[in-house]
């Protein structure tokens, strides 16, 4: 086989290796089809089999009940930014917002845009994004709340979500979903960009509440509207059909062969332990999040200078090791630890990064 990285990238990310296999043996022939699944209509038998799937999956996956349609759709994240206020905002009520960095903070700007009244209940603006506010105001007379839950940037996460009792929470999931178990009654709506944790770029997954579905206005056009997706099963229009396809693999592994969000969860925090035990057992390399709002998605560190962060770059894709540049906007390192990089990978950096600091502390 051809030699694969550690890939450490924040975005498109690493994918499950018995997925991308998978996906190689069907490429040329779907189930007999005679055509790839990119071949194949997605008014066919084939496609709707891989379309119900991946929507049955994800609703054992996350503990669904039958109040919530799980929908896929087109424009990732950013797209959902300016889509939930226009669909699920409520005359006059004001839109709740927690601004933790970029990912809020665009989709904040994209609320005010259409005009609406948005108020920023809690922000980690004054210590440069570094923490999730503990203290998070709930108006229970708000159209929404809306929440990141993690921020790939700078390598934040909420450990425990907001539970609120009658305003419908928001969430940006699109750097943890699938990572750990949480509660979905409290969330309207749920959106994900797929590739970070569940699949390839191309498809963003929005689970939406039957309840908010009653909010879309009629007057909206037809592609800006939840209700166009969910009344036609996500198939008004042609699907990003492979991305679909690749996702429901990715899910179909996280149930069949990691054995669930539980074991999934327990994965994931092994993984971030050991390597931010490592960056608080040292002096060389320094952590940039604050210990209690830490992801565990994405270890974001820095080291005594960027000409150090340089040569350490250069020298791990060397090794093996890709992905692990900072984001542009923030600098330093970053090592995106999804679902599907293994303990190995982890074990992998963190030796490449004690020999590293041996040389160069």
């Amino acid at each position: 086989m051809s030699y694969r990285i550690f890939n450490f990238n924040p975005g498109p990310a690493m994918l499950p290796l018995s997925v991308l296999k998978q996906v190689q043996e069907e490429l040329l022939d779907y189930k007999g089809s005679g055509m790839s699944i990119m071949e194949v209509s997605h008014r066919s038998k084939w496609f709707e089999d891989v379309l119900q799937d991946a929507i049955a999956r994800t609703k054992r996956l996350l503990g669904l009940d039958d109040r919530f349609r799980v929908l896929f759709m087109q424009g990732g994240a950013s797209m959902q930014f300016c889509l939930v206020p226009m669909n699920l905002a409520l005359g006059d009520k004001p839109l709740d917002y927690v601004d933790t960095g970029t990912w809020s903070t665009k989709a904040i700007k994209e609320a005010k845009i259409q005009g609406k009244k948005v108020r920023v209940v809690a922000s980690s603006e004054d210590r440069e994004y570094t923490y999730i506010p503990e203290s998070i105001p709930i108006d229970e007379d708000a159209a929404f709340l809306h929440i990141t839950s993690n921020n790939t940037i700078r390598g934040t996460q909420f450990r425990e979500f907001p539970r609120p009792k009658k305003v419908p929470l928001i969430s940006d999931m699109s750097s943890d979903i699938f990572s750990r178990r949480f509660d979905p009654a409290p969330f309207g709506l749920i959106y994900a960009g797929a590739q970070k944790n569940a699949g390839p770029a191309g498809v963003t997954l929005v689970i939406v509440r039957e309840d908010m579905l009653e909010r879309v206005p009629a007057g909206l056009p037809t592609m800006l509207k939840y209700t166009t997706y969910a009344e036609k099963n996500s198939l008004y229009n042609t699907p990003p059909s492979f991305a679909i396809y690749v996702t429901g693999l990715v899910l179909r592994w996280l149930e069949e062969e990691m054995g669930g969000l539980e074991h999934m969860e327990k994965t994931n925090r092994e993984k971030a332990e050991l390597i931010y035990g490592y960056l608080d057992s040292q002096d060389f390399y320094r952590g940039t999040a604050e210990p209690a709002s830490r992801s565990w998605m994405n270890v974001t560190f820095r080291l005594p200078s960027e000409e150090l962060e340089k040569a350490f770059l250069e020298q791990a894709q060397q090794n093996g090791l890709g992905g692990l540049k900072g984001h542009r906007s923030v600098g330093g390192c970053r090592a995106s630890i999804y679902n599907a990089m293994p303990i190995e990978g982890v074990q992998a950096l963190i030796e490449f990064m004690k020999d590293f600091a041996s040389k160069n502390g």
